[in-house]
């Protein structure tokens, strides 16, 4: 049976990259998307089998738009992969480096070529709806004073040329995608736990929380805190650590730190994914 795998943008983006690579050897049916909300509707929904979403970049940090929306939805993460993001400037056959005024792409991504407009301050940087759509726009208006920021796959998609490689400001830049369902699903060689959590507004309620993990000698990897919507100056947090679901050690830690917060929910438990290098 074809797996059905959502993912935003169109042919050429990053997370079309994230899921070629995800999925590959694996018969699956690719679907994108123009929003986040429509692909976790539809996941939800059970019309999607899995989609790839991308939440923290190496240099730009936590993917806020996607991260926000998973308390909202019964998701759960069941894998994850790290996609290097190289942005190349791409324009039309013929075009040159001299030639370009305006580059359009992701705001993500033309804050990750930072140092390149700061080496071109002629070259406006023009905000776009995703990379790939950057790159077919461009085509759209054959002008070689425009260009995109985007990948290699997108600019051989829509037959253009890539007047410069790799311009990102980092040599590691890179993205890391979960895949998530509405399938409640454990690898049995998962060894990464995704969980969201709320806790009193007063002193020491994160560390109580914290103080569980360190007691039971169990890694954290990642803590990220978000304001929580309609209170003021009150945060969620989204923490990852290292551990298995059917390890009665972990176990006996999430019931711990349940009795310590207001809100907490698993996202997930998977297995890490390799680090790919540039």
């Amino acid at each position: 049976m074809t797996t059905r795998v959502g993912y935003q943008g169109t042919n050429g983006t990053f997370s079309e990259i994230a899921v070629m690579r995800y999925f590959e050897g694996r018969d699956y049916e690719p679907k994108n998307y123009k929003n986040f909300i429509d692909i976790l509707n539809d996941c939800d929904s059970g019309l999607l089998d899995y989609a790839l979403l991308p939440v923290e970049n190496t240099t730009t940090g936590v993917i806020a738009r996607t991260v926000d929306l998973f308390r909202n939805y019964g998701i759960h993460a069941v894998g994850e992969i790290t996609v290097p993001i190289r942005e190349d400037l791409i324009s039309i056959p013929g075009a040159k480096l001299e030639d370009i005024k305006e580059v359009y792409s992701h705001p993500e991504a033309i804050t990750q070529c930072s140092e390149f407009f700061a080496a071109h301050p002629d070259i406006k940087a023009i905000a776009f709806q995703d990379t790939a759509r950057s790159v077919e726009y461009v085509k759209e208006c054959a002008d070689p004073s425009k260009a995109a920021l985007g990948s290699s796959r997108a600019a051989e998609y829509y037959g253009l040329e890539s007047i410069l490689h790799s311009v990102q400001d980092s040599s590691t830049n890179m993205t890391r995608f979960l895949c998530v369902t509405e399938k409640n699903e454990v690898d049995p060689e998962a060894n990464k736990i995704s969980l969201y959590f709320a806790v009193k507004h007063e002193p020491g309620s994160l560390y109580q929380v914290l103080g569980v993990l360190a007691d039971r000698k169990l890694n954290m990897v990642k803590l990220e805190s978000r304001p929580i919507p309609g209170q003021i100056f009150e945060y969620c947090f989204y923490l990852d650590f290292s551990g298995n679901l059917n390890d009665d050690n972990v176990r006996q830690a999430l019931t711990e730190i349940r009795k310590r917060c207001v809100e907490c929910r698993v996202l997930g438990c998977y297995k890490a994914a390799r680090v790919e290098t540039l």
